[in-house]
């Protein structure tokens, strides 16, 4: 059963919204919502950094890789955004050089928006499971670099941060083990991910519904229900959104970790596991407790996955 072995994350300095107001076109009005309904204070941003630099860090504070390198036979790099880097710079080969990850195949996934750092995990429990070597290992490394202006803020949606995650994927290990996974696109026929303003208005009318129906299609692949769920951990989008997705999903409000919505600003497809870092600092996760991360990206990508600690 796949397994996280080991999680870190890397949060650079932050900087505020009120900070970002002119560098984003922001007018007073969108401040206010972002800051005030929203729960938006601090965004992570490291502009002296690369992206290699930053996930680095990441791995760096992953202290289970240490004397594990040649176990690691994939490093699978989940991409919220399809370019953070100009060509012919590879963020990814530059961390696998400087790790020296020699036995490891290096790829990324991409096109689930911010729900595919959930889809690399998926992908490396399938490749684990069916290795020969059952010590074999799997790198993912999360989060993007805000490399232009497009990837800087959803328009009254949120504003992206720069956090990087690295996790240690195993086909089967004592704990945080995925019981059940469920994804879904609903996508448009012309393969837009844009949100122009029909796009907005379609976003937001099968959000919740569509978010509701994968974490409850993830909890039935587990063969559980939403009551046996401790605590979500989900994608820092806003604090409104969670708030009606509580209603929608039953689950009490404060069941859901939304304490770094305020701290980071939305991490792309790390917020989960940024999210899982802190709920262990806290104490939130008991051994044996069931939670639940989500995420949801452009076009319209959905996903949950269910995990035991």
């Amino acid at each position: 059963m796949t397994s996280l072995e080991a999680v870190s994350s890397y949060l650079p300095p932050t900087i505020s919204v009120a900070d970002l107001r002119e560098p984003l076109g922001l007018d007073d009005q969108q401040v206010r919502r972002f800051t005030r309904l929203y729960g938006l204070d601090q965004i992570c941003q490291a502009p002296d950094q690369s992206e290699a630099e930053m996930l680095l860090a990441a791995v760096g504070k992953l202290d289970a890789l240490a004397g594990q390198e040649d176990r690691v036979r994939h490093v699978i790099r989940a991409k919220g955004l399809r370019t953070t880097a100009p060509y012919p710079v590879s963020p990814l080969q530059q961390v696998r050089e400087v790790l020296g990850l020699r036995n490891a195949n290096v790829f990324s996934v991409a096109d689930h928006g911010c729900a595919t750092g959930l889809l690399a995990v998926d992908v490396a429990g399938t490749l684990l499971a069916g290795d020969d070597d059952p010590d074999a290992l799997a790198l993912v490394l999360a989060g993007d670099k805000t490399f232009t202006p497009f990837s800087q803020w959803v328009a009254d949606v949120s504003i992206m941060g720069e956090g990087m995650t690295a996790l240690l994927v195993s086909a089967d290990g004592p704990r945080d083990r995925v019981l059940g996974y469920h994804a879904r696109i609903v996508g448009r026929e012309d393969g837009v991910i844009d949100l122009d303003p029909e796009g907005a208005r379609e976003a937001k009318r099968i959000y919740q519904d569509v978010m509701s129906d994968v974490v409850h299609s993830a909890l039935a692949d587990a063969e559980l229900t939403i009551a046996d769920v401790d605590l979500i951990l989900p994608h820092n989008v806003n604090r409104v959104s969670w708030t009606v997705a509580a209603k929608e999903l039953g689950i009490p409000a404060e069941r859901i970790f939304l304490d770094n919505i305020a701290r980071t600003g939305h991490c792309f497809c790390a917020d989960p596991f940024i999210n899982y870092q802190s709920a262990r600092e806290l104490g939130l996760l008991r051994p044996g407790a069931t939670y639940v991360m989500t995420s949801a990206g452009l076009g319209q990508s959905f996903a949950a996955m269910v995990l035991q600690h």
